[in-house]
């Protein structure tokens, strides 16, 4: 495998966030909302669970999808959460925004792929993890995967 595209990332950071970008591919079509894909990883590297937008509901979020699937008593300190999005960081559809629910689930380190575009709200969610001392990691190179499933949304 290629090595890492991004300081603080691991080879393995790339094989999970493919993968979340391929669920993000499942997403049925939405012109109010992103198509994004979750996974969250435990720090042994198994993964706890996974989710993607719209999955059982029309306002879900992949990262709430993929937290509502996270076994009960399941210690989520030491896991990592990979989007295919920018966790958001203010939302329209729903009071509690992505990075809250990370933030509350007890997650210290994000990866994603790409940055929210002010499409629907301003893309704040990686500086709210940040701010909260979230270890955050931005991979670039898997960027355009993640738009694809959005290009209707990108004019």
């Amino acid at each position: 495998m290629a090595e890492p595209q991004a300081p603080g990332s691991t080879d393995a950071d790339l094989v999970w966030l493919d993968l979340a970008c391929d669920l993000a591919a499942l997403c049925p079509p939405s012109e109010s909302a992103f198509s994004v894909g979750a996974v969250i990883v435990a720090a042994d590297g198994t993964r706890i669970a996974r989710g993607h937008s719209r999955e059982d509901d029309p306002k879900d979020h992949a990262e709430e999808s993929a937290l509502r699937r996270v076994p009960a008593g399941t210690d989520l300190g030491g896991a990592t959460l990979y989007s295919s999005l920018e966790p958001c960081g203010r939302r329209a559809s729903r009071p509690r925004p992505c990075a809250e629910l990370v933030l509350d689930a007890g997650i210290r380190r994000v990866v994603f792929a790409w940055s929210e575009p002010d499409v629907f709200v301003p893309a704040t969610g990686a500086d709210r993890l940040r701010a909260a001392g979230v270890e955050v990691v931005e991979m670039p190179v898997l960027a355009s995967r993640a738009k694809e499933p959005n290009g209707h949304l990108l004019g």
